[in-house]
Protein backbone atom coordinates (compact mmCIF):
# COMPACT_ATOMS: atom_id res chain seq x y z
CA UNK A 1 0.00 0.00 0.00
CA UNK A 2 1.82 3.33 -1.33
CA UNK A 3 1.93 5.98 1.47
CA UNK A 4 -0.77 8.71 1.80
CA UNK A 5 0.78 12.21 0.01
CA UNK A 6 0.58 14.81 2.91
CA UNK A 7 0.56 18.21 1.72
CA UNK A 8 2.72 20.69 3.53
CA UNK A 9 0.39 22.81 4.90
CA UNK A 10 2.34 24.44 7.07
CA UNK A 11 4.17 26.37 4.32
CA UNK A 12 0.53 27.49 3.31
CA UNK A 13 0.10 30.86 6.12
CA UNK A 14 4.20 31.98 5.65
CA UNK A 15 3.60 31.70 1.98
CA UNK A 16 0.46 34.17 2.28
CA UNK A 17 2.42 36.22 4.29
CA UNK A 18 4.79 36.89 1.99
CA UNK A 19 2.67 37.71 -0.67
CA UNK A 20 0.93 40.00 1.34
CA UNK A 21 4.26 41.61 2.55
CA UNK A 22 4.89 41.89 -0.91
CA UNK A 23 1.84 43.64 -2.05
CA UNK A 24 2.32 45.69 0.60
CA UNK A 25 5.45 47.22 -0.81
CA UNK A 26 4.38 47.07 -4.50
CA UNK A 27 1.25 49.11 -3.85
CA UNK A 28 2.51 51.26 -1.30
CA UNK A 29 0.22 50.41 1.36
CA UNK A 30 3.62 50.94 3.61
CA UNK A 31 5.54 53.90 3.49
CA UNK A 32 7.78 54.01 0.53
CA UNK A 33 11.44 52.81 2.12
CA UNK A 34 10.09 51.97 5.11
CA UNK A 35 10.01 48.07 4.25
CA UNK A 36 12.13 46.13 2.23
CA UNK A 37 10.57 44.17 -0.14
CA UNK A 38 10.92 40.31 0.40
CA UNK A 39 13.34 40.63 -3.07
CA UNK A 40 15.40 43.04 -1.71
CA UNK A 41 15.84 41.27 1.71
CA UNK A 42 16.73 38.20 -0.04
CA UNK A 43 19.28 39.83 -2.08
CA UNK A 44 21.03 41.34 0.81
CA UNK A 45 20.20 38.15 2.69
CA UNK A 46 22.32 35.92 0.25
CA UNK A 47 24.93 38.97 0.12
CA UNK A 48 25.41 38.89 4.06
CA UNK A 49 25.76 34.83 3.78
CA UNK A 50 27.95 34.58 0.80
CA UNK A 51 29.76 37.46 0.02
CA UNK A 52 29.23 39.82 -3.11
CA UNK A 53 30.97 37.32 -5.19
CA UNK A 54 34.19 36.41 -6.02
CA UNK A 55 37.01 38.52 -6.55
CA UNK A 56 34.95 41.24 -4.89
CA UNK A 57 36.48 42.74 -1.32
CA UNK A 58 34.66 44.74 0.76
CA UNK A 59 34.66 45.92 3.80
CA UNK A 60 30.81 46.02 5.05
CA UNK A 61 30.09 44.33 7.80
CA UNK A 62 27.06 42.88 6.11
CA UNK A 63 28.96 41.18 3.01
CA UNK A 64 29.87 37.80 4.13
CA UNK A 65 30.05 37.69 8.23
CA UNK A 66 26.35 35.95 9.00
CA UNK A 67 28.01 32.64 9.24
CA UNK A 68 30.27 34.35 11.96
CA UNK A 69 27.58 35.83 14.27
CA UNK A 70 25.22 33.13 13.72
CA UNK A 71 28.51 31.08 15.32
CA UNK A 72 28.78 33.90 18.24
CA UNK A 73 25.01 33.91 19.18
CA UNK A 74 24.32 30.34 18.62
CA UNK A 75 27.55 29.49 21.27
CA UNK A 76 25.89 32.00 23.46
CA UNK A 77 22.45 30.91 23.72
CA UNK A 78 23.32 27.10 24.25
CA UNK A 79 26.34 28.25 26.65
CA UNK A 80 23.50 30.56 28.88
CA UNK A 81 20.41 27.83 28.18
CA UNK A 82 22.52 24.77 29.26
CA UNK A 83 23.62 26.30 32.56
CA UNK A 84 19.94 27.86 33.07
CA UNK A 85 18.79 24.12 32.15
CA UNK A 86 21.71 22.85 34.84
CA UNK A 87 20.28 24.87 37.68
CA UNK A 88 17.02 25.38 37.13
CA UNK A 89 16.03 21.70 36.51
CA UNK A 90 17.31 20.54 40.23
CA UNK A 91 16.04 23.33 41.40
CA UNK A 92 12.32 22.89 40.31
CA UNK A 93 12.77 19.35 41.66
CA UNK A 94 13.55 20.42 44.88
CA UNK A 95 10.69 23.00 45.05
CA UNK A 96 8.19 20.12 44.09
CA UNK A 97 9.49 17.09 46.15
CA UNK A 98 10.59 19.14 49.31
CA UNK A 99 8.02 21.33 51.25
CA UNK A 100 10.92 23.53 52.95
CA UNK A 101 12.45 23.93 49.85
CA UNK A 102 9.13 25.20 48.06
CA UNK A 103 9.17 27.45 50.65
CA UNK A 104 12.10 29.10 51.11
CA UNK A 105 12.98 29.22 47.64
CA UNK A 106 9.54 29.38 45.68
CA UNK A 107 8.40 32.97 46.44
CA UNK A 108 11.55 34.08 45.76
CA UNK A 109 11.57 32.45 42.57
CA UNK A 110 8.15 34.08 41.87
CA UNK A 111 9.21 37.45 43.16
CA UNK A 112 11.82 38.22 40.72
CA UNK A 113 10.13 35.77 37.05
CA UNK A 114 7.92 38.79 36.29
CA UNK A 115 11.07 41.28 36.13
CA UNK A 116 11.95 41.52 31.96
CA UNK A 117 15.55 40.83 31.12
CA UNK A 118 15.62 44.61 29.45
CA UNK A 119 14.93 45.45 33.69
CA UNK A 120 18.26 43.14 34.23
CA UNK A 121 20.47 44.81 31.58
CA UNK A 122 22.38 47.98 33.98
CA UNK A 123 22.55 45.47 36.37
CA UNK A 124 24.57 42.80 34.07
CA UNK A 125 26.39 45.42 32.35
CA UNK A 126 27.69 47.40 35.60
CA UNK A 127 28.56 43.41 37.47
CA UNK A 128 29.84 42.21 34.27
CA UNK A 129 30.66 44.72 31.94
CA UNK A 130 30.62 44.86 28.14
CA UNK A 131 31.76 40.72 27.82
CA UNK A 132 29.83 37.57 27.24
CA UNK A 133 29.22 37.36 30.65
CA UNK A 134 26.30 40.18 30.41
CA UNK A 135 24.92 37.93 27.75
CA UNK A 136 25.32 34.92 29.38
CA UNK A 137 23.74 35.80 32.42
CA UNK A 138 20.82 37.41 30.55
CA UNK A 139 20.63 34.53 28.22
CA UNK A 140 20.74 31.69 31.59
CA UNK A 141 18.09 34.01 33.96
CA UNK A 142 15.79 34.34 31.06
CA UNK A 143 15.80 30.65 30.20
CA UNK A 144 15.69 29.63 34.23
CA UNK A 145 12.44 31.18 34.57
CA UNK A 146 10.11 28.30 32.35
CA UNK A 147 11.97 25.46 33.00
CA UNK A 148 12.44 25.57 36.83
CA UNK A 149 8.07 26.41 36.96
CA UNK A 150 7.09 23.82 34.49
CA UNK A 151 9.60 21.35 36.22
CA UNK A 152 7.81 22.20 39.35
CA UNK A 153 4.74 22.16 38.02
CA UNK A 154 5.56 18.48 36.58
CA UNK A 155 6.96 16.96 39.98
CA UNK A 156 3.89 18.23 41.76
CA UNK A 157 1.51 16.41 38.98
CA UNK A 158 2.85 13.10 39.60
CA UNK A 159 0.13 10.44 39.94
CA UNK A 160 -0.55 9.93 44.36
CA UNK A 161 -1.57 6.28 43.35
CA UNK A 162 1.92 5.28 41.74
CA UNK A 163 3.62 7.29 44.63
CA UNK A 164 1.79 5.07 47.29
CA UNK A 165 2.67 2.20 44.96
CA UNK A 166 6.35 2.77 45.39
CA UNK A 167 6.40 3.72 48.90
CA UNK A 168 4.34 0.04 49.49
CA UNK A 169 6.98 -2.03 47.88
CA UNK A 170 9.99 -0.43 50.36
CA UNK A 171 11.20 2.56 47.54
CA UNK A 172 13.12 5.13 49.51
CA UNK A 173 12.58 8.93 49.00
CA UNK A 174 15.87 8.83 46.62
CA UNK A 175 14.45 6.19 44.87
CA UNK A 176 11.11 7.34 44.26
CA UNK A 177 12.69 10.81 43.50
CA UNK A 178 14.55 8.80 40.90
CA UNK A 179 12.69 6.27 39.19
CA UNK A 180 8.85 7.45 39.84
CA UNK A 181 8.78 11.78 40.21
CA UNK A 182 11.73 12.22 37.21
CA UNK A 183 10.60 10.10 34.54
CA UNK A 184 6.87 11.38 35.41
CA UNK A 185 8.05 14.75 35.64
CA UNK A 186 9.73 14.59 32.10
CA UNK A 187 7.00 15.90 29.72
CA UNK A 188 6.59 18.69 31.88
CA UNK A 189 10.44 19.63 31.95
CA UNK A 190 10.61 19.46 28.12
CA UNK A 191 8.27 21.79 27.94
CA UNK A 192 10.09 24.26 29.73
CA UNK A 193 13.00 23.76 27.77
CA UNK A 194 11.47 24.39 24.55
CA UNK A 195 10.08 27.41 26.38
CA UNK A 196 13.61 27.85 27.43
CA UNK A 197 15.55 27.89 24.47
CA UNK A 198 12.57 30.11 22.87
CA UNK A 199 13.32 32.74 25.83
CA UNK A 200 17.08 32.32 25.48
CA UNK A 201 17.24 33.50 21.52
CA UNK A 202 15.10 36.47 22.70
CA UNK A 203 17.13 37.19 25.04
CA UNK A 204 20.73 36.68 23.63
CA UNK A 205 18.81 39.58 21.21
CA UNK A 206 18.30 42.11 23.63
CA UNK A 207 21.84 41.47 25.20
CA UNK A 208 24.07 41.58 22.48
CA UNK A 209 21.98 44.97 20.88
CA UNK A 210 23.96 46.68 24.32
CA UNK A 211 25.96 43.79 26.28
CA UNK A 212 28.71 42.59 23.49
CA UNK A 213 29.72 43.69 20.29
CA UNK A 214 29.39 40.51 18.08
CA UNK A 215 26.54 38.60 17.13
CA UNK A 216 22.90 38.78 15.63
CA UNK A 217 21.22 41.29 18.25
CA UNK A 218 24.35 43.87 17.44
CA UNK A 219 23.85 43.28 13.86
CA UNK A 220 20.54 44.06 14.21
CA UNK A 221 21.32 47.12 15.89
CA UNK A 222 24.45 48.55 13.97
CA UNK A 223 21.92 48.05 10.71
CA UNK A 224 18.79 49.72 12.28
CA UNK A 225 21.34 52.47 13.21
CA UNK A 226 22.31 52.63 9.90
CA UNK A 227 19.25 52.66 8.04
CA UNK A 228 19.40 48.76 6.90
CA UNK A 229 16.12 47.51 7.11
CA UNK A 230 16.32 44.68 4.60
CA UNK A 231 19.28 43.47 6.91
CA UNK A 232 17.19 44.17 10.08
CA UNK A 233 14.34 41.80 8.43
CA UNK A 234 16.96 39.25 7.44
CA UNK A 235 18.70 39.09 11.04
CA UNK A 236 14.82 38.70 12.17
CA UNK A 237 14.11 35.71 9.80
CA UNK A 238 17.21 34.39 11.00
CA UNK A 239 16.69 34.22 14.70
CA UNK A 240 13.12 32.89 13.67
CA UNK A 241 14.88 30.33 11.67
CA UNK A 242 17.44 29.56 14.93
CA UNK A 243 14.89 29.49 17.42
CA UNK A 244 12.72 27.04 15.29
CA UNK A 245 15.21 24.41 14.43
CA UNK A 246 16.78 24.46 17.96
CA UNK A 247 12.91 24.18 19.07
CA UNK A 248 12.66 21.06 16.73
CA UNK A 249 15.80 19.52 18.52
CA UNK A 250 14.29 19.64 21.77
CA UNK A 251 11.26 17.85 20.14
CA UNK A 252 12.86 15.18 18.60
CA UNK A 253 14.74 14.52 21.84
CA UNK A 254 11.41 14.31 23.76
CA UNK A 255 10.16 11.78 21.65
CA UNK A 256 13.37 9.62 21.61
CA UNK A 257 13.81 9.93 25.38
CA UNK A 258 9.58 9.50 26.43
CA UNK A 259 8.92 6.67 23.65
CA UNK A 260 8.08 4.35 27.00
CA UNK A 261 5.00 6.48 26.63
CA UNK A 262 3.96 5.90 23.56
CA UNK A 263 4.88 2.11 24.03
CA UNK A 264 2.41 2.46 27.25
CA UNK A 265 -0.41 3.98 25.69
CA UNK A 266 -0.54 0.90 23.10
CA UNK A 267 -0.20 -1.47 26.06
Amino acid sequence: MKPRFAPPWFVLLPAALVVLWHFGVELRWVTEGTVPSPKQVLQSWNTWIFGSGAGKLTLSPYSGTWLDNVAYSTRRVLQGFGLAALVAIPLGLAIGWNRLAARVIDPTVQLLRPVPITAWLPFAIAVFGIYDASALFLIGLGAFYPIVVNTTHGVRDTNLLVLRAARMMGAGPGTVLAKVVFPSALPSIFTGLRLGIGVAWTAVIVAEMIAVKSGLGYVLWDAYYVGRMDICVATMFSVGLLGFLSDRVIVWAARFLLRWRALEAHA
